[in-house]
């Protein structure tokens, strides 16, 4: 059954497409549980240009050129930008023949498409980060009174344990881990999808094969995108079950009960020679200072419920 157009969650998707960015747009527009007032992004998994190209590529490939993008600053709060090509390929998106954009970006910015549209929606919206923290994190710093417009922000970024990018650190937070501790430290509510559950959320040759066998061009393009990061994956780790890390946000917000959480209080290390950008998750009480939880760390996701629901969203599109 259609959820009712008034129940539905309005989220904004801040992102670096990237593969799973791609996938996590995807699955959220089609998603009727959730309404996409648009989309921002930030360097991360490639510079600005290609990234917010990216997000204008994939939304012609998906007819959903009518969602807004809106591009943020070209480098992180206090550092030069670190991109990814070895993972993502220079574009960002390698890997398959993708449209050109259908629509210029927003000629206001992330910023202030951020801004303006909190302010005007009639519901508290949840931000969808996938990438680099940046926008959100300047946002809070510059327009803190926006915080009360936003309902949650349900992010792709962290881990418990070791990093991705480094021994300590994932990705998304190494890049900006200022602007991470600004969002962390906001006392917003949050849920962090980090790199515990998002490594249960696998896709691998079977799921490609069933991408394949939907015989449109949308299952194509998405089928190829995944070759591609599959291929880094088997090269990088030799396996080729593949992260698809950031659509957990997006599934986390559309479909709470897939995935599962425990509160804990988390925050970013900025400073550490060997361990910035660390999320340092107090799972075990052991901070002695009293602090809150203040994170629903995600922990859990069903691989198979969380492989139908993608491929059922591409299939959607025809």
């Amino acid at each position: 059954m259609t959820p009712d157009p008034a129940t539905r969650t309005p989220v904004i998707i801040d992102c670096d497409p990237g593969h799973d960015d791609a996938l996590a747009i995807a699955l959220a527009l089609a998603s009727p549980e959730v309404e996409v007032l648009g989309i921002t992004t930030i360097g991360g998994n490639a510079p600005l240009a290609a990234t917010t190209r990216n997000a204008g590529r994939v939304l012609a490939l998906l007819g959903r050129a009518d969602v807004p993008v809106a591009a943020g600053p070209a480098q992180p709060l206090n550092r030069p930008l670190e991109t990814a090509p070895q993972v993502h390929g220079v574009s960002g998106l390698d890997g398959a023949d993708l449209p050109e954009p259908l629509a210029a970006p927003r000629p206001e910015g992330a910023l202030e498409f951020l801004r303006q549209t909190l302010l005007a929606a009639p519901a508290p919206v949840t931000l969808v980060p996938t990438g680099p923290l940046t926008n959100i994190g300047l946002l809070l710093r510059t327009y803190p009174e926006v915080a009360a417009k936003i309902g949650r922000i349900s992010l792709m970024g962290g881990a418990m344990r070791a990093g991705n990018w480094t021994p300590a650190a994932e990705f998304n937070i190494w890049v900006d881990p200022e602007a991470a501790r600004i969002v962390f430290r906001s006392g917003l509510p949050i849920t962090m999808c980090g790199l515990e559950v998002t490594h249960k959320a696998l896709f691998g040759w079977p799921e490609i094969a069933r991408l394949d066998a939907l015989g449109t061009r949308i299952g194509t393009v998405f089928a190829d995108l995944l070759r591609f990061f599959v291929k880094f994956h088997l090269e990088r780790y030799g396996t080729a079950d593949t992260p698809v890390h950031d659509a957990v946000a997006v599934a986390a917000v559309a479909r709470p009960g897939m995935v599962g959480t425990r509160r804990y209080h988390v925050d970013v290390e900025v400073t550490g020679e060997l361990t910035r950008g660390r999320t340092v998750v107090d799972d075990r009480g052991q901070s002695g200072t009293g602090l809150e939880a203040n994170v629903d760390v995600a922990l859990d996701i069903d691989r198979a419920a969380f492989a139908d629901l993608l491929i059922g969203a591409i299939a959607s599109y025809g």
